[in-house]
Order: structure tokens, then sequence, then C-alpha cells
């Protein structure tokens, strides 16, 4: 199967070197110092001990190139994503899927509902069609430690889902070849569920992290930052069940397993760090956007995006 993989940063690459090692034929898309990294010496990833390097098919910064592709993987951040839709929807071949491995909540979510906070104007939403998608849930940890050299931290799941919710041919297709790449990749019936769950801890610890530029075991390693994030997620589960999603585990849990993730340092304060843009609307933005259409009280998550909006501003370079 010939796949195309858009925005080939951190996950996209982790993604591509693994199909490309299991002998799909790999398109990345990227630019920069790290695409042509790749070009040159391939995709290394490096995971605990062990390291090896795979080299895509096509390493491009072309666009139209997912005009090869069967399926579409879109690793950009969500809030990259309405500028390179219109590219993307017009080189996509007629029969094509696309997995938008994006965080928050996605354009798609609602069959019926827009959400301007991630699809502004819906530019996504008509470049690239409801019945293209296939939904992901995407749990791996990497970060890029040079170009063209991934650290894989953690994770290996990849849930997958229709947005309708059936067991269809091209979602088992895509859940085969990611297993055969070694990822686990189960096809949920009910994907919203565990959107939710991911989104419960990105909407609060990604922006409390990046506000205190805190790791998340000194976040959650006081009981005074223990409390607050409980009382964030709260927030979120609350607009979650104005919905009817009920999350398949508990806020206490959800912490525990954050916890557990130790002196990790989230992408939305390595984004900070680094001077880039902050992916607070899809992940916050977003929660409050549905809030209000269901009269749901997030008075903490206001506050927060407020907070995290004027620590974006101030890390800013001063002209």
């Amino acid at each position: 199967m010939t796949v195309a993989i858009v925005g080939a940063g951190a996950i996209g690459g982790l993604l591509g070197a693994h199909l490309a090692r299991a002998g799909e034929e790999v398109i990345v898309i990227a630019r920069g110092a790290h695409l042509q990294a790749m070009r040159e010496r391939g995709i290394t990833v490096r995971k605990g001990g062990g390291v090896f390097t795979a080299r895509p098919a096509l390493c491009t910064d072309e666009m139209a190139a997912v005009g090869d592709a069967g399926v579409v993987f879109i690793t950009l951040k969500a809030h990259s994503i309405p500028a390179s839709a219109p590219a993307i929807g017009a080189a996509l071949r007629p029969e094509a899927s696309v997995v938008p491995a994006m965080n928050g909540v996605p354009w798609w979510f609602f069959p019926d509902r827009h959400l301007e906070s991630v699809d502004p104007g819906g530019v996504i939403a008509h470049s690239i069609p409801r019945d293209r998608v296939v939904g992901s849930v995407v749990y791996p940890a990497a970060t890029i430690v040079e170009p063209g050299v991934i650290e894989h931290e953690e994770g290996n799941r990849i849930s997958l889902g229709e947005p309708d919710g059936s067991r269809s041919e091209r979602v088992e297709a895509i859940s085969r070849m990611l297993t055969a790449a070694g990822f686990k990749a189960p096809v949920q019936t009910r994907l919203a569920p565990e959107i939710w769950l991911k989104l419960v801890g990105n909407a609060t610890l990604n922006p409390v992290s990046a506000i205190t530029r805190t790791t998340l075991g000194a976040m959650l390693g006081s009981p005074d930052g223990r409390s607050l994030i409980e009382a964030l997620m709260r927030e979120v589960d609350g607009v979650g069940r104005s919905l009817g999603i009920e999350l398949p585990v508990s806020i206490e849990k959800r912490i525990d397993g954050a916890a557990g993730t130790g002196e990790h340092r989230t992408s939305m304060l390595q984004d900070l760090e680094a001077g880039k843009p902050l992916e607070l609307d899809a992940l916050l933005g977003a929660v409050i956007e549905i809030a209000e259409w269901n009269e749901v009280a997030v008075p903490g998550l206001r506050a927060l995006y407020g907070l995290a909006r004027l620590t974006e501003a101030s890390a800013r370079p001063r002209t």
C-alpha cells in the first residue's frame, strides 16, 4: 500500500519509519532541515537501547505527492491543518482514505455541526469531506532530537474508527497495516469516549505545563497541583457528558496514568520553549465552544485558556 504522511515531524516520522521498515511504500511530506536529513539518510528511530533506520520511498515538500497514496495520514498540529487542507483535498485520489492523527477535538467529530475553533470558516470540512476520514487516537510520544532522528519515548497504540462507528474494510485494512508495522491498532466502534479521554488530559495538563513550565511529575507531585488538574478535568468531563460521552476510566485513574510518566515535558511546553504556536484551540478552545452550545459552565477552563494565551504572547520574541 502507498501511504503518504503529511507533516512528518516526530509522530509522522515515527509512523513513516515503521511503515517503511514493514515494506510499505511511504511518502513523507515535511520541510526544512528535517526533510533534508530524511532525504539524505532516511529516518532513524531510537527507543531505549534499540535503534533502526528506514528509508521512505519519497521525501518531499510537495503536497501534490499525496495523489499517489491510498491512505493519507495527517500528522500536522491541529492549528496547521486549515492552511494545508485545500492542497491536501485537491491532491487526493477519489478512493483515498484520510487518517487525521491530531490532538484535541477533530474537525469531523460532529456530523452536523461546525467547530469554528478547530476549523475556521469550515475550510477543512470543505476540502476533506467527512466520508473520506478514518478517525484515530494516537498514543505514542516522540521527539525529534536532531534532523532525521526521532526518539520514541513511549506508547505504540493507535486506535482507529469510522466516524459512523462501522467496521469497514478500509478501517480494517489500515489496522492490519499498522499492526504489521509494530503498532497496536484496534478498531473501535465507539471512538468518541477514547478521543474524550485523551482530551481530558491534553486540554488540562498541556496548558498548565506551558503556563508553569513544569513536567507532569512536578505538576502532579504536589497536592495543590493534583487538585487543580482534577478540577479542570472534571469540567472537561462535564462537557463530554453534555454530549452523552462517558469516560471509559475515572478521572483519578487518568491522573494516576499521567503522573506515572514522571518528568515528561508535554508537547505544548516543548512548543512554547521552541517559540512555536501553541495547540490551544483544538485542545481547549473547542471544549469551551461546545460548552457554550450546551450551556455548561467551565470557569476554570476559560481562565486556563486566557492564561495560556497570555503565556504564549509573552514568549514571542519582541520586535
